[in-house]
């Protein structure tokens, strides 16, 4: 009886109509080639902001999840997407309202990032995850810091996902000529944001 129960009641939702969730929204990284690479601060990140001859304002924040700090003078000051660099440009700017020509410095760590900003691998790695980006890495490096294919990978059907001009694009790269085979020419440049599917064999 109560199998007959929970059945009519998983047959009543699957009945039910219900609305698909849109796609997820495309983040496409201010990186387009390898040798335009900025460390963009994301959410995790600690920052450590200097203000010259100032240093009842000065101090280590940590980002928090919504790409905020808060200081001892400003409760909310977006962070997340700038490089440091701009980030000190801003708080000179906030901080000019309370402080004659301040001087801020800001340096990070930690190296979190924003996730649009993070390599993901998923499918078939011996260790799936997403990876913070270094500047000038290949896929050769990335496929050493998920601890290469299982045995179960179809390496040479994988499939790098990029965002390019807004859309998502992609493009077949050949892991296991690369890992396995020691094909040197197989090996490509990733980029920030790049996504890397790696399919499962059917034999």
């Amino acid at each position: 009886m109560k199998y007959v129960l929970v059945t009519c009641i998983i047959y009543v939702i699957s009945g039910c109509s219900s609305p698909s969730l849109p796609p997820a929204t495309v983040h496409q990284s201010k990186t387009v080639d390898v040798n335009s690479y900025k460390y963009l601060i994301g959410a995790g990140d600690t920052v450590n902001i200097f203000v010259w001859r100032n240093p009842e304002v000065s101090g280590t924040f940590k980002v928090r999840p919504d790409g905020m700090i808060t200081t001892s003078l400003v409760e909310d000051i977006p962070v997340s997407g700038k490089t440091p660099t701009e980030l000190a440009r801003t708080i000179e700017e906030i901080l000019s309202k309370y402080l004659r020509d301040p001087v801020v410095t800001v340096t990070v760590n930690d190296f979190v990032g924003p996730f649009g900003e993070q390599i993901r691998v998923i499918g078939e790695a011996a260790e799936p995850q997403a990876v913070s980006y270094v500047q000038h890495m290949t896929l050769l490096d990335v496929m050493i810091q998920v601890g290469g294919l299982t045995e179960f990978a179809d390496g040479n059907d994988a499939v790098l996902v990029r965002t390019e001009n807004g859309k998502q694009k992609q493009y077949t790269i050949l892991i296991e000529d690369l890992i396995k085979n020691g094909k040197i020419s197989a090996n490509v440049d990733v980029l920030p944001g790049d996504i890397i599917v790696i399919p499962e064999t059917w034999f």
